[in-house]
């Protein structure tokens, strides 16, 4: 994206606890239930798009998944990962990068990305994001958890775009196909309610 949204990731997690942003889970429940369900094969090549310093991967490495990537674009809350899973940190493979400066030397089987893709706001970045994940993700699935339409405006400051299923599916058609999908509400750190819509998506082949 650029240097500003970089320095402002790189802030946020340099000056905040996990207790101090909005975005915290302590089980990543609907994550986890849907990659299960996407596969159960351990060794899948697996991405965390946005990762950060997310218990996702840590859940991951418990179910036994060993092929796992976490990307984000804050090399903080990547040494904030590493230095929270110790030992085990060796298993995962870390990224930084802004995923649109991503360039991928492997396929994945399963793309996972909680609330990153609702922060590119533009049709030049979405649709480059689109192409990076079609020609990722081989015979596949992309799990996407997005702000829904009842959900927040901004987020950490910056502004998002909201979606429904219809609008999701019809950004993604002919690359992707809708497994499965949900709303759901998220209770954050603050006791505030947030409303996303997760989606399962299936690698259209052509």
């Amino acid at each position: 994206m650029n240097d500003h949204f970089k320095t402002h990731w790189e802030d946020v997690y340099k000056n905040k606890t996990s207790d101090q942003v909005s975005w915290t889970e302590l089980k990543p429940v609907h994550s986890l239930k849907l990659i299960q369900n996407a596969s159960t094969v351990k060794n899948i090549a697996i991405i965390d798009i946005g990762g950060g310093d997310s218990l996702l991967v840590d859940y991951l490495l418990d179910e036994g998944y060993s092929n796992i990537t976490v990307l984000d674009i804050s090399a903080t809350a990547i040494e904030r990962a590493k230095k929270r899973l110790g030992g085990k940190a060796g298993k995962v493979t870390w990224v930084v990068s802004d995923i649109l400066d991503f360039y991928p030397e492997k396929h994945y089987g399963i793309w996972h990305d909680r609330a990153a893709f609702h922060f590119l706001t533009t049709a030049e970045q979405k649709t480059k994001y689109k192409n990076l994940v079609e020609n990722t993700v081989a015979d596949g699935h992309m799990i996407l958890g997005t702000f829904s339409m009842l959900g927040p405006e901004k987020c950490s400051g910056l502004p998002v775009c909201q979606y429904d299923m219809p609008a999701l599916a019809d950004f993604f058609k002919g690359s992707f196909e809708v497994k499965s999908h949900f709303y759901a509400d998220y209770l954050t750190p603050f006791q505030t309610s947030q409303n996303f819509l997760f989606a399962d998506f299936i690698k259209t082949q052509v």
